[in-house]
């Protein structure tokens, strides 16, 4: 090994680093000041998009503060107007304040090219930023404090970089009813093309997708259920059904897009990555979970596992078993998995397992709840994906003769209801049948309980209690309980014909 000293030595041929300045273009700046001061209305041209802080200079930041306060308060900005707002002193290049705004005003740019040059200077601002996140990041990791963490910082940086990459464009604001109009025709084109003719994605029980059109982008979508009714079997059965009927489709550009069905994340906080893989090989080869687990099975059971394995594989399915998360963590991490690999829907087993900020959770749980929902609602539309979230029910279900949901028994259930663009409530009677079974030796109590669990055996309800773009009511399912597999009803309309 070489002596350290020898290590450590620089090549004496080393040049010196050279000093870069940040990314800017003063000319730009000038430029659109100077049309700004020349004709107000070039201000309207990048008013949505440009801020101060996008300026280079720090005298431009002010002459367009203030020109844009003019402006909005209905006053004209001129030379005239802005030099008493500025300090008279200032030396500018050799030039008074008077001066360089004349400057300004005598060599603008026209109003047409205004918003060109507001994009330029926007453009080299997000420039400055990603340097800024660069050097933040390493100056953290080489002084980073004892007790914060690589992965926390990790998670931090892809926060600013996700939020730079969704600012740093120049869409929003008002636009002309035809390209509503022509959004509108292209969604009912895709709908067209999708199986299930659905706007949304299809979650493969056909009856609910009638209801709800599929599960909708930006949608907070609450599934909410007793313990025992089938909570995470109903959205393991919808995240299979999405991710089998995945299609992509890659553009002239390279980008993949999804043509039918859809990537699937699944953020499992109570189950184990490999409780839910057993859960979704049961529910494909109809061999009960229990029965995989202690190893009561046939060769060619193990024949079929393995048969359904290697097709399961190759699913657009993702799964994160971390539990104790933050809604922070959770919303870093599900970027960086469209980033990645792309995403189309997002399953969270469940919204209480989530833990809310630092100081809301030091408040109460109900404030965190809160803030959950309002974080995944924002979620939902910043990543435009719908998001299924789990939700336990409070025990005043129980002391009910009809024990079907409603919207008042979600648990801390004022902000799961506000930010909730739909509430799905899973029940199954054939739960409740079980537990009311009376003694044999009273036949004719007996006889109707067996009577009554025909009609309710391996039926189960998806309550719509809220749908903000769609009617609500009640959608039977079939249930079988050995394999937790959720199935459309055979109804008399769509069985085949008898002979």
């Amino acid at each position: 090994m070489a002596p350290l000293e020898s290590v450590a030595r620089k090549p004496a041929a080393e040049p010196a680093p050279l000093y870069r300045s940040a990314p800017h273009n003063i000319e730009a700046e000038q430029a659109l000041l100077g049309a700004i001061l020349v004709n107000n209305e070039a201000f309207y041209r990048v008013s949505d998009f440009l801020e101060p802080r996008h300026f280079f200079e720090p005298i431009h930041q002010n002459i367009y503060q203030i020109a844009r306060d003019l402006i909005r308060a209905g006053k004209i900005a001129t030379p005239v107007t802005l030099k008493t707002f500025l300090d008279a002193n200032i030396d500018i290049g050799g030039l008074n304040v008077s001066q360089y705004l004349a400057r300004l005003a005598a060599e603008a740019t026209t109003i047409i090219n205004a918003e060109d040059y507001g994009h330029t200077v926007y453009d080299l601002s997000i420039r400055r930023d990603l340097i800024q996140v660069g050097e933040d990041m390493v100056n953290l990791a080489y002084d980073a404090p004892v007790d914060f963490s690589p992965r926390n910082q990790i998670e931090d940086a892809e926060r600013r970089l996700y939020e730079l990459a969704e600012t740093g464009r120049y869409d929003g604001g008002f636009q002309r009813f035809a390209q509503a109009l022509t959004t509108a025709v292209d969604m009912a084109a895709r709908a067209y093309q999708r199986d299930g003719k659905l706007s949304g994605t299809a979650t493969g029980l056909d009856d609910l997708d009638r209801m709800m059109g599929g599960l909708q982008p930006s949608d907070l979508v609450i599934l909410a259920g007793r313990p025992g009714m089938g909570k995470t079997a109903l959205a393991t059965n919808i995240g299979y059904n999405v991710a089998k009927a995945w299609r992509g489709e890659v553009r002239p550009d390279g980008h993949q897009i999804t043509v039918n069905g859809g990537i699937v994340g699944f953020f499992s906080l109570e189950m184990s990555a490999e409780q839910l893989a057993t859960r979704i090989i049961a529910e494909q080869t109809g061999i009960p979970s229990n029965q995989i687990r202690r190893g009561g099975i046939s060769e060619a059971d193990f024949e079929r596992i393995k048969d359904y394995s290697i097709e399961l594989q190759n699913l657009p399915f993702y799964v994160d078993e971390t539990g104790g998360l933050s809604v922070a963590q959770l919303a870093a991490r599900a970027r960086r998995l469209k980033r990645q690999r792309g995403l189309d829907l997002l399953i969270i087993d469940y919204l209480q397992l989530l833990q809310g900020s630092t100081k809301r959770s030091s408040e109460n749980r109900v404030q965190e709840i809160t803030e959950i929902t309002t974080k995944l609602k924002a979620l939902a539309k910043e990543l435009n994906v719908p998001i299924l979230a789990l939700s336990q029910l409070s025990r005043q279900v129980e002391s009910r003769d009809d024990k079907r949901p409603q919207l008042s028994d979600l648990r801390e259930s004022g902000s799961i209801e506000q930010d909730a663009d739909v509430v799905l409530f899973v029940f199954r009677e054939e739960y409740y049948h079980q537990m009311r079974k009376p003694l044999e030796s009273n036949r004719e109590k007996f006889a109707e309980w067996l009577a009554e669990a025909d009609k309710v055996h391996g039926k189960a309800e998806v309550i719509i209690g809220k749908q903000r773009h769609g009617p609500t009511g009640t959608v039977e399912l079939q249930f079988d309980a050995h394999v937790t597999r959720f199935s459309s009803l055979a109804r008399e309309e769509r069985l085949p014909e008898r002979i």
